[in-house]
């Protein structure tokens, strides 16, 4: 055995020993710090487009954000149109075809990243310092200046028809579809999926006319963080975005989710395992009393130690990976809970999920139990700041749903102040088991028995 084995076989062997004889408990954690939020400015090009810059690290690199209010939210009902749109963005822009596109974006040390949300699109680069210029020309030219290639459409489309597929093969798609249909009936944010045939239809005027009708400089948003020469990148930005028309005032159309109980089941005769997802419409991030909201999801469902996963996967073993989360969108908002479980595990799993919900909106937890999550919560805080585009991150966020800069500064000193009552006050008020849809994809076969033997189920079931 070679020295570097040795050396490591010794260093395994303490480690497990200090382990197994009982280590010394780690040093009380220190009082962790409001975020100061690095130095930034903001100008407005003379179109209306505000740019914010933010000096952030020491490392020579610079990241390059443009947010476009248009996303799926500006579909209708021609579900992923703006995703097939943002795809053909990268296929041609300017005078450059897709593979130059992709060569120009490598030769300044990154590449262009296209992604659609239901309320945005983020063209965004992180590129070396000195070539942060060049990047915003490029970014420009994709969303400006797209040339949507005929050439490339059609295998574009067939891309997206094959993954129209696969997903609909995923049964955490198929409940996550089914649970948008049921909270949000008339709105595009009830639509997850078209259909193949709707796909299939779609034709390139369809992607330019949605270019046309949605993009433009009264929607858009640029973001540059990280180490740059200020009035070289402000030129930049003016050259490159400063004549690009107004076009149409960003689209504000709320939704409001459906608060009613119900049951939707989906049949995989055979399946294993049973996918359940539940959902609640919630309060969103405009609202006073939003991170209180988000605190309580954390110990209900939202991390690796909060109490649902605790009970469903550590102490029964039903999951392997139980979560929740609150998914925002502007002035509108839902909390849900996922649990992927074994077949014979379905109605006992569940069970648990709702008793979980009912025992925290009923008792609120102890100081210590609280305190461990505001721990995790003010840890995480300081992770979602650590990179220049996570950073861009969370002033996008609280731009696009109007909050003030003390969302930010303020968070660890607001997320420290709440009290046990007031997390149980918040699940009570803004998670309601009797207004939540529940989607079990699994073999009903076997399923069903189980919940119509839980009488607060059976009511709400379909009828076969």
């Amino acid at each position: 055995m070679n020295l570097a084995r040795k050396a490591a076989l010794a260093l395994f062997c303490s480690a497990f020993a200090s382990l197994a004889g009982g280590a010394e408990p780690p040093p009380p954690m220190g009082q962790p710090k409001d975020f100061t939020l690095p130095a930034k400015a903001t100008r407005t090009l003379d179109n209306g487009i505000r740019v914010t810059f933010i000096e952030y690290g020491e490392i020579p690199k610079v990241t390059i954000t443009a947010i476009t209010r248009a996303g799926n939210i500006n579909e209708g009902k021609n579900t992923w149109l703006a995703d097939l749109t943002a795809e053909m963005l990268k296929e041609g822009a300017g005078s450059l075809d897709s593979q130059q596109i992709a060569q120009k974006a490598a030769s300044l040390g990154g590449s262009v990243g296209v992604a659609v949300g239901a309320d945005e699109t983020t063209a965004a680069m992180d590129v070396l310092s000195e070539k942060g210029p060049e990047a915003v020309a490029l970014i420009a030219d994709v969303l400006r200046r797209p040339t949507f290639p005929e050439s490339e459409f059609e295998r574009v489309k067939r891309n997206f028809e094959r993954q129209l597929v696969q997903a609909r093969a995923v049964p955490q798609n198929v409940a996550n579809e089914a649970l948008l249909a049921t909270l949000y009936p008339d709105h595009p944010y009830g639509r997850l999926f078209p259909s193949e045939e709707q796909l299939h239809a779609y034709t390139l005027a369809d992607v330019r006319r949605f270019h046309a009708e949605n993009f433009g400089a009264a929607r858009t948003r640029i973001y540059v963080a990280g180490k740059f020469e200020r009035g070289a990148m402000e030129a930049a930005l003016t050259r490159a975005f400063g004549d690009w028309a107004r076009g149409p005032e960003p689209l504000i159309a709320p939704a409001s989710a459906v608060n009613k109980a119900s049951v939707k089941l989906v049949d995989r005769p055979g399946a294993p395992q049973s996918t359940i997802l539940m959902g609640v419409p919630t309060i969103d991030p405009s609202h006073p009393r939003y991170l209180s909201v988000s605190l309580t999801n954390t110990l209900l469902g939202g991390s690796f130690i909060s109490r649902i996963t605790t009970n469903i996967r550590e102490d029964k073993g039903y999951a392997y990976s139980p979560a929740s989360s609150i998914a925002a969108r502007y002035r509108s908002a839902y909390w849900s809970e996922e649990a992927d479980v074994n077949t014979p595990d379905t109605g006992a799993a569940l069970g648990e999920i709702l008793k979980e919900v009912d025992r925290l909106r009923k008792e609120p937890p102890s100081p210590a139990e609280l305190r461990g999550f505001q721990n995790y919560r003010s840890g995480v805080f300081v992770i979602q700041n650590s990179t220049r585009g996570a950073l861009i991150g969370q002033l996008a966020f609280i731009d696009l749903h109007g909050l003030p800069e003390e969302y930010l500064t303020r968070f660890v000193e607001r997320v420290y102040a709440f009290t046990p009552a007031q997390i149980s006050a918040a699940a009570q008020d803004f998670i309601d088991p009797s207004q939540m849809t529940i989607v079990i994809v699994g073999d009903l076969a076997k399923v069903r028995p189980q919940l119509e033997a839980m009488p607060r189920i059976k009511p709400l079931l379909p009828k076969k």
